[in-house]
C-alpha cells in the first residue's frame, strides 16, 4: 500500500467525507478540546499534517492568528482546503517527503493521519516529523488503539491499529519522548480512540 494508493481511495470517496465531517460541528467536541488544548499550549508555526478538507487546520488557525500550513495526499482535499482557507498554504505531499524547511514548525498535528500507513513506513513519516520540527516543538498524534500493528477494515482504506507504547517506541529512536498520552471509548463507537502528544529533546 503507498501513498498515492491511499489518496486516490480518499479522491473517490472526498464529496462523501466532506459531506460527512466536513464542519467542525460535526466533529467530537473532546477531540476539539485536545486539539485547541494542544494549539494553545504550542508556539510557531503549525502543520497540519494529513490536512483533509482543513477542518481542523481552520480550528488551528484560531480565527486567523496562528501561522498553519496544511499537506494531504489527496487532490481533492488540497482543493477543498484551499477553497475553505484561501488565505492559507496547503501543499499536496507524502508525510515521508514534507516541503517544508528543517526546524521550521513548533508543533504538528497528525490527527488520524497515519492510520494507513503500513507499520514498516512509519518510521520514515516520524524522521520527517523530527526534521521540520524544531527543537521542543511538539506532534499531536490520534490514531486508534489495539493490538499495534494490527490491520482492520476501514471504510476508505486498510487501517492499522497502535498503543501509546507502541508509538513512542517508534517516535524515541527520532528524538521524541511522549509528553501524555490518552484513550477513550465513546458510546457507540466501534472503536477506541488513542491520542498522544510527543516532544522532540531540545
Amino acid at each position: 500500500m503507498t501513498a498515492p494508493e491511499i489518496a486516490a481511495a480518499y479522491d473517490a470517496r472526498a464529496t462523501e467525507y466532506i459531506d460527512l465531517f466536513g464542519t467542525i460541528d460535526k466533529l467530537a467536541d473532546r477531540d476539539r478540546e485536545t486539539i485547541t488544548t494542544w494549539r494553545d499550549a504550542t508556539t510557531g508555526r503549525l502543520l497540519d499534517a494529513g490536512c483533509g478538507p482543513g477542518v481542523w487546520t481552520e480550528e488551528l488557525a484560531m480565527n486567523g492568528v496562528r501561522d498553519v500550513v496544511g499537506v494531504d495526499a489527496s487532490t481533492a482535499f488540497v482543493a477543498a482546503a484551499r477553497a475553505r482557507l484561501p488565505d492559507r498554504t496547503f501543499h499536496q505531499a507524502d508525510l515521508a517527503a514534507l516541503p517544508m524547511r528543517s526546524r521550521s514548525l513548533g508543533g504538528i498535528l497528525a490527527w488520524y493521519s497515519i492510520i494507513h500507513t503500513p507499520p514498516a513506513d512509519l518510521p520514515a513519516i516520524f524522521d520527517e516529523f523530527a526534521r521540520v520540527l524544531a527543537p521542543g516543538g511538539s506532534a499531536l498524534i490520534g490514531f486508534f488503539d489495539g493490538e499495534p500493528g494490527e490491520a482492520f477494515d476501514h471504510a476508505v482504506h486498510t487501517a492499522y491499529y497502535w498503543t501509546a507504547e507502541a508509538l513512542a517506541d517508534l517516535l524515541t529512536p527520532h528524538g521524541f519522548s511522549i509528553e501524555r498520552a490518552s484513550s477513550r471509548q465513546d458510546p457507540g463507537a466501534r472503536r477506541r480512540q488513542g491520542d498522544l502528544v510527543a516532544t522532540l529533546a531540545i
